[in-house]
């Protein structure tokens, strides 16, 4: 739709049918208002949808996007709300995928609290999220057979303890896991 003023706004069938949208009408200030607000409203779920094409986000995420896209701050409330009620955006279902995923590439409840931080995922979700973390015992044991070989002493020690904090577990994860691996290198040569 082509206005007075030479811009063009671009506008669906359903805000055709919902103005009244036809040659020559005119509208007060507080229509063209409305539409306005209607034509971003349809332009800003168009974007959210499109980054939620490429992968999850939490509603911060969406909505900081927006900001970043020049979105109004109410309009992009207005978006989230309703992605919200359509079930794209569920920041407790994205909680959980972020730890299943950390947890998968062997990182612990550190640093899933971390990601659920950065990416804005309200705290009243962190528990649940970290609750479908599988054991961590695992994880610790894994790195600690792939990094410590032989007998290594206390500075390789520390460093694999400090790449495991780094990792996101915490010293009673790391504790527990050396002398598991200190058991296991006992019982190997005793054998």
């Amino acid at each position: 739709m082509e206005l007075d003023s030479g811009e063009n706004l671009t506008v669906t069938v359903a805000q055709v049918a919902d103005f009244g949208l036809r040659p020559g009408r005119v509208f007060d200030e507080a229509e063209f208002g409305l539409l306005t607000d209607s034509v971003s409203l349809t332009a800003a779920k168009g974007k959210a949808l499109e980054a939620l094409a490429r992968r999850p986000l939490s509603r911060r995420e969406v909505t900081e996007r927006l900001d970043r896209r020049g979105v109004r701050e109410d309009i992009a409330e207005e978006t989230a709300d309703w992605l919200e009620r359509m079930g794209y955006v569920d920041d407790g279902e994205y909680a959980g995928q972020i730890a299943r995923h950390y947890a998968t590439k062997g990182y612990g409840a550190g640093r899933v609290r971390e990601e659920l931080a950065k990416r804005g995922v309200p705290r009243e979700y962190w528990d649940t999220a970290l609750e479908q973390m599988p054991d961590t015992g695992d994880a610790v044991d894994r790195f600690l057979r792939a990094k410590l070989r032989g007998e290594p002493d206390r500075k390789e020690k520390k460093r694999v303890a400090d790449a495991l904090l780094r990792r996101g577990f915490s010293w009673e994860e790391i504790r527990s896991g050396m002398d598991r691996w200190e058991m296991e290198r006992w019982e190997d040569e005793s054998e």
